[in-house]
This record gives structure tokens, C-alpha cells and sequence, in this order.
């Protein structure tokens, strides 16, 4: 896996993401700090404000930003965007009020909704090869897996030495890192596609999204994998530190065993997609992410909360979702022309932190209300119906060359040259509006 980081402008952009993520993990922690110094008994309100403005700004400004990508520079883009990231973070230890707060993180993440998929964008232009970019969507989920350990690691030794403020410092610091390693090489820029106006740029990547089988079913996939992930991500202190009357160590254990899963799966996977197509792989992915929250809801029910079913059940959904969620990449690359791809990227972006929308504050909601069992029943079905989804939106087999006739252009178009009815990878576009009836 790692002789793709020989080629020297992949391995300086994945360095970047890993000092801009280690960047990012240091500010998750200062926020929650900083939080309790400005609201005190009322963080927990603010630190929700955050990260709902976090949601809204990746759904809202992400398809736009995608709409510009194609027409600007792409290394003078994301090095803007770092800066910028930069520079807010370098303001959030001198504000005195919780407003001050909220719109720093807004243009916080506005950036990062922009800097984010014309990132992900790049990396199949780097990386033409197939199974070389399939490396790199593993290691790239590698680096976030880290990213979840080492960070708050890093913090703690941080704050034995200075104060919570200097953490927004380190996070500066590394988006300006990112910036140097990304302004160090020479990035492919594709040709801009035909003048639009701004709506239709706006919206193109979502409408090809939504236009392509492959994706509609991705989109499915995403609700599942946020389904068990919000499980997961909001609930484990609950389920720590009140069901099981265990310490802060315990929590940081239990997020290590979901990160522990995801990683086994971003090693393996790789050589598992040489072989096999990305359909079954991810579907079996999301089937497991039904079944454990399933037999987690079974076993709560029965025994209660034990501390191995905690650790066992947040492992394998990690091997779920990361298995869902790994080859994504692949399919965006499949799906889209290189100048629509950062546009592709958006909408993936935008989409599926609109599942974290809805299964984020749900699963809080349900853990509260009515507990554990509850929470892994509504979730397992809401996983469970996004596999249904998924599995009826996208087709068994998805031929990348699909048979067609185009009634719509004339028989001297240079397209149909060969005939009006013809054979090849099938992508929307200008010329293919709509995917073929089968």
C-alpha cells in the first residue's frame, strides 16, 4: 500500500491532510474547552451550536464552492483555503463572547467544505491508476482512524505544558503546513467544461449525483454508515460512563475499538477490491452494520450493558463502516468527467453530512429519551432501510460500458459517428442527460 507514497505529489498532499486532520483534532478539543470557559454549565449548548453550523456550512457551501473549483487554479485554491483556515483559527483564542465563536466557525468550515472535496477531487488526477487510487482512499481513511487517537493524545501532552489557548496555535499551524506541502508541488488542473451560469454550476454535481445509479445507491449507503456511526460517535460516553459506571479512559477504549475495526478494514480492503467489484464488498459492509446494531439491541435487552459487547460491537461496525465508506472514491471517479469531478466530490461532501444531520441529533435524542435498546433498534432500521435502498437503486452487475441510443443530436454529430446506438462507459453529461432504461 504504501509504494504509492514514491510518487512525490501524492505523498506531499497526504501529508498535508494528516498535519491539516492533526490540525483539525486540536481544535475539537480546544472548542470544547473554550466552550466551558465562555457558557460554563451550558458548553453542552454551544458545543451543539457548533456543530450544527459545522453541518450546515459542509451541506450549503460545499456545492457551491465545487461549482468555482473547475475554474480556478486548484493549487492556488486549496492553499487560499488553508490560509484562511489558518488565520480564523489564529482568532479564536481572543474572543470574549459565544457569537464571536459561531461565526469564526462558520467561515471555519466554509473553508474546510470548499478546501475538502477539490482535496478529494485531486487525488484521482494524481493517481490515474485505478489500484493505485484505491490505496489511497485506504490510506486516507488510515489517516483519519490516526487522526481520532493520536490528537486528542497530542492535546493532552500539550495542555501539561501550556494553556487550552495555544491548542487553537497548533491547529493554525498545521493548516499552514498543509498549505506549504500542497504549494510544493504542481497539481493537474483539468480544462474548465462549457460556460454555465452559477446555478447550474451550483447544482451540476448534485444532479449528476442523483442522476447516476451507482450513487443514488451510495447516497443509501451513506444513511446506514451514519446510522451506526452516530450510534457510535454520540453514545459511547453515555454508555460508559453511565451504563457501565466506568472512567474517561474507558471512553477513549471504546472509540479505540471502533477506530481499531475501521482500520483493519482500510488495510484489507485493497487487495479485497483487486478482486472483487466495490457493489458487494460495500453492501456487505452496510449488512453488518444492520446486523450488530441488531444483536446489540438483543443482547442490551437481555443482559444489559457489558463492557466486551461494547468493545466487540463497536469494532465490527467499525469494520462495517469503513468498508461502506472506503471505496466511495472510487465510484465519484467512476461516475464523472475530470472537470466535473470536484463538483461530484461536493455533492458526495454535501449529501452525506446531510445523513449526519438527521442521525446525529436522533441518536441523542433516542439515547436519552428512551435508552440504549431503543436508540440501536431505530437506528439498526434506519441503517436497514438505507441498505434496502441501496440495494434497489443500484444494479446488481453496473456495466461501466452501458448500450444506448441518442434520438436527441443530429446523424453528423461527432458523437454518434458509429451510429446512433452504441456502447461505452456511460457518464452524465452534456450529451447523456438521463441513464438509459435497462
Amino acid at each position: 500500500m504504501t509504494a504509492i507514497l514514491r510518487n512525490r505529489t501524492f505523498r506531499h498532499l497526504f501529508l498535508a491532510q494528516i498535519v491539516a486532520l492533526l490540525g483539525t483534532g486540536l481544535a475539537t478539543v480546544a472548542l470544547g474547552l473554550l466552550a466551558y470557559d465562555l457558557a460554563g454549565g451550558g458548553a453542552g449548548t454551544v458545543l451543539g451550536t457548533i456543530f450544527a453550523i459545522k453541518m450546515v456550512a459542509y451541506v450549503g457551501i460545499a456545492p457551491v464552492a465545487g461549482a468555482f473549483a473547475d475554474r480556478l487554479p486548484r493549487r492556488a485554491m486549496l492553499v487560499a483555503l488553508d490560509l484562511v483556515r489558518a488565520g480564523t483559527a489564529l482568532c479564536l483564542p481572543f474572543v470574549t463572547e459565544v457569537w464571536q465563536v459561531y461565526v469564526l466557525i462558520f467561515l471555519l468550515q466554509s473553508a474546510s467544505a470548499a478546501f475538502t472535496p477539490t482535496f478529494q477531487a485531486t487525488i484521482p488526477d494524481v493517481l490515474p491508476d485505478e489500484g493505485d487510487y484505491t490505496r489511497a482512499l485506504s490510506l486516507s481513511r488510515l489517516a483519519y482512524d490516526v487522526e481520532n487517537i493520536v490528537s486528542p493524545t497530542v492535546a493532552a501532552l500539550l495542555l501539561m505544558l501550556v494553556s487550552s489557548d495555544a491548542l487553537f496555535f497548533g491547529t493554525a499551524l498545521g493548516f499552514a503546513a498543509s498549505a506549504a506541502l500542497v504549494v510544493s508541488v504542481l497539481l493537474p488542473s483539468p480544462e474548465p467544461g462549457e460556460p454555465r451560469g452559477i446555478y447550474d454550476r451550483s447544482t451540476r454535481g448534485i444532479r449528476i449525483y442523483l442522476a447516476t445509479p451507482r450513487l443514488r445507491g451510495l447516497l443509501a449507503l451513506n444513511l446506514a454508515a451514519a446510522a451506526a456511526g452516530a450510534m457510535v460517535l454520540v453514545n459511547t460516553v453515555v454508555l460508559v460512563r453511565s451504563d457501565l459506571g466506568l472512567g474517561e479512559t474507558a471512553v477513549a477504549l471504546a472509540m479505540g475499538a471502533f477506530g481499531a475495526g475501521s482500520m483493519v478494514a482500510a488495510l484489507l480492503l485493497p487487495r479485497l477490491l483487486d478482486r472483487v467489484d466495490d457493489r458487494p464488498v460495500m453492501m456487505s459492509g452496510a449488512l453488518l452494520l444492520v446486523a450488530v446494531l441488531a444483536v446489540m439491541a438483543a443482547l442490551l435487552s437481555r443482559f444489559g450493558p457489558s463492557w466486551p459487547l461494547l468493545l466487540g460491537a463497536w469494532f465490527t461496525i467499525g469494520l462495517g463502516y469503513s468498508s461502506v465508506l472506503t471505496p466511495s472514491g472510487r465510484l465519484l471517479r467512476r461516475s464523472s468527467h475530470a472537470e466535473d469531478r470536484p463538483a461530484i466530490f461536493a455533492a458526495q461532501f454535501a449529501l452525506s453530512h446531510a445523513c449526519w444531520l438527521v442521525t446525529y441529533p436522533l441518536a441523542g435524542a433516542l439515547m436519552t429519551a428512551q435508552g440504549a435498546v431503543v436508540a440501536c433498534l431505530v437506528l439498526g432500521t434506519l441503517a436497514a432501510l438505507g441498505l434496502l435502498t441501496a440495494l434497489l437503486t443500484w444494479p446488481a452487475g453496473d456495466p461501466r460500458e452501458v448500450p444506448h441510443r441518442h434520438t436527441d443530436l443530429p446523424p453528423d454529430h461527432p458523437h454518434v459517428k458509429d451510429g446512433a446506438y452504441h456502447v461505452h462507459p456511460y457518464i452524465i453529461d452534456r450529451l447523456h442527460h438521463a441513464w438509459p432504461a435497462r
